[in-house]
């Protein structure tokens, strides 16, 4: 018998594999349109969406789907995938390679696995992180099925700090590290996790930009802060997360959240 975590991973490299070889073809060369929130949605946002959402329904039936374009009701059941077709879809619509594909398996609403492709640069991450939730599962963070683990650095001008658009007013005030914007909120903070970065913080992220990268974080070693002081898990039964933000700090060590935080959330 196949185990269940063996599939839980195929399902997710060849589902985002085959997505992302048709994503690669169009990257480019296609026109956005503005969404209702301010973001942006293009057609191969659509297809994709609509591809992903099949696959896993074929691979696992019993499991509940979110989507970024299509599905924002949180379902009932103990299992549900949270999908982002592209994640950073102005860098994609504009050309620019930095751009991935989220997949973020949930148990009673909290994420226990993570696979983040960025087809453009031939690299996939993927994570296992049980929390309390008594699974029995692997364990452990990975991009390229090499280990990944968070950096011991210390803050400093050769280090790298990563924001979002709508955190630019960091930039105002002296700042210990490097500056990095780079457009993808799912790889703004997965290079904490990959140990090339020291921090990031995302504004206004939406849960299909943080579902997969939680395990994987938590996985490497990452410290995760809401910053509105809400836990961003479980989700609930019913309710609808289309317009949810999950403001976010990621660090790469606990002991640099006091650092950090007052420079991203000045009034906390």
């Amino acid at each position: 018998m196949v185990d269940f975590w063996d599939q839980v991973l195929t399902a997710a490299a060849t589902s985002t594999a085959a997505v992302g070889q048709r994503l690669l073809a169009e990257f480019g060369g296609v026109e956005a349109d503005l969404k209702s929130d301010g973001s942006l949605v293009t057609a191969s946002d659509r297809w994709a969406d609509q591809a992903l959402r099949t696959a896993l329904r074929q691979h696992f039936p019993d499991h509940g789907l979110l989507s970024e374009e299509v599905e924002h009701i949180f379902p009932p059941g103990d299992w549900c995938w949270v999908i982002d077709p592209i994640d950073g879809t102005t860098n994609f619509s504009r050309g620019i390679p930095i751009w991935g594909i989220s997949l973020g398996l949930l148990y009673r609403g909290v994420p226990v696995f993570g696979y983040v492709a960025i087809p453009p640069l031939q690299q996939c991450f993927h994570g296992y992180w049980p929390g309390s939730s008594g699974l029995v599962m692997p364990q452990g963070a990975f991009c390229n099925q090499h280990p990944i683990r968070t950096s011991t650095a210390d803050p400093g001008p050769q280090q790298f700090f990563s924001l979002c658009a709508r955190s630019t007013q960091v930039m105002a005030r002296p700042f210990p590290c490097k500056i990095r914007m780079l457009g993808s909120a799912a790889y703004n903070l997965l290079i904490v996790g990959a140990g090339w970065a020291l921090g990031a913080v995302e504004a206004t992220p939406k849960i299909w930009d943080i579902a997969a990268v939680w395990p994987i974080l938590q996985a490497a070693g990452a410290s995760w802060v809401a910053l509105d002081g809400a836990d961003p898990f479980p989700l609930r039964v019913g309710r609808d997360y289309g317009q949810q933000a999950y403001p976010t700090l990621v660090t790469a060590q606990a002991e640099w959240v006091a650092r950090f935080r007052p420079l991203v959330q000045p009034d906390t």
